[in-house]
């Protein structure tokens, strides 16, 4: 399953990440970006650490899982 990671900086000057299931892909660098950005301004999410001030990375993430048979 492949999510996208947005990480921010918060007042602590900590990481916060927020993951987001199935991304649209081709993924859109200048579209992230722009999100990430009206996150910051319109303070939409908190942290423990205050508020988010800055971007600091952008990942899409695949995962594969597979079961491994133990009978």
């Amino acid at each position: 399953m492949k999510k996208l990671e947005l990480k921010f900086e918060n007042e602590d000057r900590k990481t916060v990440t927020y993951s987001l299931e199935k991304p649209v892909e081709p993924v859109d660098p200048e579209a992230v970006k722009s999100a990430m950005d009206v996150i910051i301004e319109h303070n939409a999410f908190t942290s423990s650490g205050g508020d988010l001030i800055a971007k600091k990375s952008a990942r899409v993430v695949d995962r594969t899982v597979e079961e491994i048979d133990l009978a």
